[in-house]
C-alpha cells in the first residue's frame, strides 16, 4: 500500500449514489488512514447535507442528467463541459489518482476526463440494471464492482475486471444502535416502529397514501408508533395531514442516523432502490416496497424482487390511482401490524441477503498494489 495514492469518488444527485461511495471511502481510510480521498458530486441540497456531516473534501459540479430533448441538449453540453473543466486540475494535481464513478450524470464527466489523463477508472454499479452512464463508461474501466450477479450481462463485451461483492454499506450498518435512535426521536421504547420513508428525495405518492389510512392505523395506537421520513418539499403537507391522528408519531424531512433507525424499526414502507434494499436486509427489517413506477427499466421492482424471493418484503405497485394504491397498501399492512410471527419470518429471510462486507471489499481491492 502507498499513502500517495489519491482516490476520487464521482456520483451524486441523491443518497444512493453517495453513501456507497462514503462506505468505501470510509474503509479506505481504516485500512490506510493517509489515503487522500476527495468527492465531486451534484450541486444538489441532498449532496451538500449528507458530505458536510463528514469530513471529506468535496467539490460540487454543475453536471445535469442527460435530456433527448433539443432545448435541454446545448444546457447539458454546456454543464457537462464546465464539469470537466474544474475536475481537470484537481485530478491532474493530485499524486497517483484513481476514480471512483457511481454512475449517473456527475460520475459522467469525471471519468470522461479521468478517461483522458489516463487515470485508472473503478466503477461501483449497485443497480440490477446499469444506468446509462455505467454502460458508456464500462468500456474505459478497469474494474466494475457489482451489487448483483445478474447484472454481470450487461457487461459481457467490457474489458473490465468484474468483481460481485455486494451494496458498500455505511460503518455504522455493521453496529447499529437502535436505542440512540429511540432516545434522539423520543419514542416509546414499549411500542413497535413502523417507519415510512420515501428515501433521501422524499415520495409523495407514499406520503399521501400513508396519510389516507392514518384513521386505520388509529386502531393500533395502542402497540404502534409511526416515524414518517417525508422529504424536504413534503414535510408541511404531511405534518398537516397528521393533526387529528391517535396514533403517535414523529415527522421528519430526512433522518441522517438511518442505521440505528433501521435497526429500532419493526417494519417498514418506503421505495426500493439499490441500496435501501441493502440497508433494510442489514438491518433485518421486514418492508412493504412500493418501487418508483416510472424508471424505464423497472429497477426498483427488480431490486423489491430479490427480498420478495427471500420471503423478506411484499411489493405494492405505486399505482396511478391513489384510492386503489391505498387500498392495496391496506391490504397488505394491517395483517403485518397484527403479526408478529410473520415479521420475524420476514426477519430471518432478510439474512439471506443481508451484507456488510462489500466495502471493505472494495476497499481491499483499491488499495492493492498496481490498482
Amino acid at each position: 500500500m502507498t499513502s500517495e495514492k489519491s482516490f476520487f469518488f464521482a456520483g451524486g444527485g441523491t443518497g444512493g449514489h453517495i453513501y456507497p461511495a462514503i462506505a468505501v471511502a470510509q474503509q479506505i481510510r481504516k485500512i490506510n488512514p493517509n489515503a487522500k480521498l476527495h468527492f465531486f458530486c451534484s450541486t444538489r441540497d441532498i449532496d451538500k447535507r449528507i458530505l458536510a456531516k463528514t469530513d471529506f473534501e468535496y467539490t460540487p459540479l454543475p453536471a445535469v442528467g442527460f435530456s433527448a430533448r433539443p432545448a435541454k441538449i446545448i444546457p447539458f453540453c454546456s454543464a457537462f463541459l464546465d464539469s470537466c473543466r474544474i475536475a481537470r486540475p484537481i485530478l491532474v494535481k493530485a499524486e497517483k489518482p484513481v476514480v471512483i464513478g457511481l454512475g449517473g450524470f456527475v460520475a459522467a464527466p469525471v471519468c470522461w476526463t479521468a478517461h483522458r489523463l489516463r487515470i485508472p477508472i473503478n466503477l461501483i454499479n449497485i443497480d440490477i440494471v446499469p444506468g446509462r452512464a455505467n454502460k458508456l463508461l464500462a468500456r474505459f474501466s478497469k474494474r466494475l464492482f457489482l451489487q448483483f450477479k445478474d447484472t454481470e450481462r450487461f457487461f459481457a463485451k467490457t474489458r473490465a475486471q468484474i468483481s460481485v461483492v455486494g451494496c458498500p454499506l455505511r460503518e455504522a450498518f455493521t453496529n447499529p444502535n437502535p436505542d440512540k435512535a429511540i432516545e434522539r426521536l423520543a419514542l416509546d421504547k414499549q411500542k413497535n416502529i413502523l417507519l415510512i420513508t420515501g428515501a433521501s428525495s422524499g415520495s409523495r405518492s407514499i406520503n399521501d397514501t400513508v396519510c389516507s389510512l392514518l384513521e386505520k392505523l388509529d386502531a393500533f395506537a395502542s402497540d404502534w408508533q409511526i416515524v414518517h421520513l417525508t422529504g424536504t418539499n413534503d414535510l408541511e403537507n404531511v405534518t398537516a395531514a397528521y393533526a387529528k391522528a391517535k396514533i403517535a408519531h414523529k415527522i421528519l424531512d430526512y433522518c441522517d442516523d438511518m442505521p440505528d433507525l433501521l435497526a429500532a424499526a419493526d417494519l417498514l414502507i418506503g421505495r426500493s432502490g439499490a441500496v435501501s434494499i441493502a440497508e433494510y436486509a442489514a438491518a433485518l427489517l421486514p418492508s412493504i416496497c412500493i418501487p418508483y413506477p416510472h424508471h424505464k427499466d423497472k429497477h426498483q421492482y427488480l431490486h423489491a424482487a430479490k427480498l420478495v424471493e427471500a420471503a423478506a418484503a411484499i411489493i405494492v405497485d405505486d399505482l396511478p390511482d391513489p384510492k386503489d394504491r391505498a387500498e392495496w397498501l391496506e391490504e397488505e399492512l394491517l395483517p403485518l401490524l397484527r403479526d408478529e410471527n410473520e415479521r420475524r419470518q420476514m426477519a430471518k429471510g432478510c439474512r439471506l441477503l443481508a451484507n456488510t462486507n462489500a466495502a471493505r471489499k472494495i476497499a481491499e481491492i483499491l488499495l492493492q498494489p498496481g490498482s
